[in-house]
């Protein structure tokens, strides 16, 4: 069995890695061998995504910063938290760096021999090779442009700027703050005792150019004694979710089918859990003797399609009721989260499909 995978993305070394790991044949086609590594990118993987990455794909105990409390307010509440959500003598999820997980999936697929990365060659050779399946990651590929294009796309009218600051090393550097300001939501999620990720989605004015992040940063920083903002990266914000994933026996993605508003982290967690039922889908067909093909996708897009839908609806939901309360004057809003924040059944619900999707 051989599948090919277009891209060298990290969802696309992660899924490299799974299937190698399973003794599957795998081609990585790339553009450019040496990406320029955003080392202001951060990631949120939660607890059942990082059991499943440790025992199926790779061992990233090293690189993970447990976050054992997540604390939300708004600009108005001031430091009157809304939410909290905690587990005791656990973690709720952990932080690790883009370059770091990237670097180390790279270095152990370079030494398997299911595994080789080749230069990108075009269209009418690739789907000419005798591939079982491909797998494209790469939204910027002509596959792309050709078979998956229609898609349910939001556009936020924002931006969001991440980097990392360096503080005064604290002792317990593990409680996440999300502040949902009038602008938008800002994220502190730390990474070590002395250095801490920021996330801001900056909602634009009509005509806004020049944006002061580092005065916004310290306008909203929770109890941090910053001694240096580290650069800061930006990118567009939109949601989108694809319309149908496959075509013949080529597959798309990671952010091809999915791309989600990161105030919930949940990204690359989603991807991680497409993963994890693929290889079911894939594991099942080898335990009857059947081949990898389009059936593979079919079933794959039956599975996932309508539940990775209905999240993602969740997640913009989640950011348009906060991003509501600006519309107000009074707390109607804030006191209505603070009321379903205490409610404990509905603080567990929350966790548990931040933790695990929507499965049942």
């Amino acid at each position: 069995m051989k599948v090919c995978i277009i891209g060298n993305s990290l969802t696309s070394l992660t899924l490299a890695k799974a299937l190698v790991n399973k003794e599957i044949f795998v081609d990585i086609f790339y553009k450019n061998k040496n990406i320029n590594l955003d080392k202001t990118r951060t990631i949120g993987l939660s607890k059942s995504n990082i059991n499943f990455f440790i025992n199926n794909i790779s061992n990233i105990n090293k690189i993970l910063w447990p976050i054992k409390k997540i604390k939300i307010f708004s600009e108005n509440s001031g430091n009157d938290e809304l939410i909290r959500f905690e587990e005791k003598n656990t973690y709720l999820f952990s932080i690790m760096n883009n370059y770091k997980i990237y670097n180390q999936l790279n270095s152990e697929l370079n030494k398997i021999k299911y595994y080789k990365a080749k230069k990108d060659i075009s269209f009418k050779k690739l789907i000419n090779l005798d591939y079982n399946l491909i797998i494209n990651c790469d939204p910027n590929h002509l596959i792309t442009k050709k078979f998956f294009f229609k898609k349910f796309e939001k556009k936020y009218n924002s931006l969001a700027f991440t980097t990392i600051i360096n503080h005064k090393k604290k002792t317990f550097n593990n409680i996440a703050t999300q502040i949902f300001t009038k602008k938008g939501p800002i994220a502190f999620l730390p990474i070590s005792n002395d250095k801490t990720s920021i996330v801001y989605s900056l909602k634009l004015e009509a005509g806004e150019k020049n944006i002061d992040i580092n005065k916004l940063i310290n306008k909203f920083n929770p109890n941090f004694e910053i001694t240096k903002i580290n650069k800061i990266s930006k990118f567009k914000l939109n949601s989108f979710n694809l319309r149908k994933y496959y075509k013949s026996n080529i597959l798309a993605f990671g952010d091809l089918l999915h791309k989600l508003h990161p105030l919930a982290g949940q990204g690359f967690n989603m991807s991680v859990r497409d993963i994890k039922k693929l290889l079911d889908v894939i594991d099942k067909k080898i335990e009857l003797g059947l081949p990898l093909d389009q059936n593979v996708c079919i079933e794959f897009q039956n599975r996932t399609r309508s539940e990775n839908f209905v999240f993602s609806e969740g997640i913009d939901f989640i950011y348009e009721y906060f991003n509501s309360k600006n519309k107000f004057k009074n707390n109607v809003i804030d006191t209505s989260i603070k009321f379903i924040g205490k409610n404990k059944y509905i603080n567990n619900y929350f966790k548990r499909v931040a933790d695990i999707g929507l499965q049942n």
